[in-house]
């Protein structure tokens, strides 16, 4: 479980610490920040996504929003001391080539690229020529794209890639959440599949484990209602524990993929599972015929009923009553 701190943290080193303490404590694997520069993510005066108006101050630009919320490589360093301090893993989502480089001599576990560059291909070819671990999020782009985005990375020199199935609207409604379109990307690349998750609340994420999500991101705020492009579309530390909670519980409902009875059914077998009993009186040298036995509940002793191709036709070597548990000992060759 990756909690997506993002710009959460709003540019104070208090709040981002509140926010990984925060995570940690929820049992979160690993805390996700952002890592740009300004100028060589935008140009001057761009306007801001509709879903950034609508959680943020309207009439800011989208660069303005983004000088406000950058943060430099000292307090990146910070970060992550404190998230080795709560023992919880840093990654981060670079924009540009010198936060990327800063990453990876940092030795970052992993970067996350975000949708926005999942096409940008030129970025991609200098991430693959890292060789560092990639989470690439898969919104706002079609199979050809993310099938180039992956050949890019792999035939650049990645050797560990991660899809993640992905919608780009904040927050984002059931019916744009597709998890079947997470079987789609496992059949077609043969890299594990996650899901970054936009929903609202716990939302889709526990339904995506059980779909076969092996990571799930969500973006964490310690309070929805602050200022700021992603506060809203995030969930609290209550809730994200909530979250955790239901896929650790989901993961136990996944079990294994071994077909069979379980240690806990065998009691209930010995109980409510058939056995062969006599329904008639059977004498030394009888044959066992089907009108010779029934199937009855013994509380587990005797022949299994699952055992008659086995029995039907052999010799009875000792005297038996209507209602006797029929044994192996019971019984000779067949006739």
């Amino acid at each position: 479980m990756v909690a997506e701190v993002g710009v959460n943290h709003n540019g104070d080193l208090g709040l981002a610490r509140e926010l990984i303490e925060a995570s940690a404590e929820a049992g979160a694997d690993a805390v996700k920040f952002q890592s740009f520069r300004v100028e060589d993510l935008i140009l001057p005066n761009v306007d801001k996504a509709p879903y950034q108006r609508r959680s943020s101050v309207a009439a800011e630009t989208q660069t303005a929003m983004l000088k406000r919320l950058a943060v430099d490589e000292g307090f990146h360093v910070l970060m992550m001391e404190m998230c080795a301090e709560f023992h919880i893993t840093y990654l981060s989502t670079p924009y540009d080539v010198a936060s990327l480089d800063f990453l990876v001599d940092n030795a970052v576990a992993a970067v996350k690229i975000a949708s926005t560059d999942a096409n940008n291909l030129w970025f991609l070819e200098q991430v693959a020529a890292r060789k560092v671990p990639v989470l690439l999020s898969t919104g706002m782009t079609t199979l050809s794209e993310i099938d180039e985005a992956y050949r890019t990375l792999l035939e650049g020199g990645c050797d560990e890639l991660l899809l993640l199935h992905c919608t780009s609207s904040y927050p984002t409604e059931p019916t744009d959440v597709h998890l079947h379109a997470m079987t789609t990307l496992a059949e077609k690349f043969p890299v594990p599949v996650g899901f970054s998750d936009h929903t609202p609340s716990v939302g889709a994420s526990p339904y995506a484990v059980a779909r076969g999500a092996c990571l799930v991101e969500k973006h964490v705020t310690i309070d929805r209602s602050m200022e700021g492009p992603d506060h809203a579309a995030s969930i609290e530390p209550n809730e994200l524990a909530t979250l955790i909670d239901e896929i650790r519980r989901v993961e136990q409902y996944l079990g294994s993929p071994h077909v069979g009875m379980t240690v806990a059914e065998e009691e209930t077998r010995r109980s409510l599972q058939r056995n062969v009993v006599a329904c008639r009186s059977l004498r030394p040298g009888d044959t066992i015929t089907d009108d010779a036995v029934v199937m009855k509940r013994t509380g587990g002793s005797g022949i299994h009923a699952a055992s008659w191709n086995k029995i039907r036709g052999r010799r009875v070597l000792k005297a038996l009553r209507a209602g006797d548990i029929i044994e192996w000992h019971h019984l000779g060759t067949s006739t």
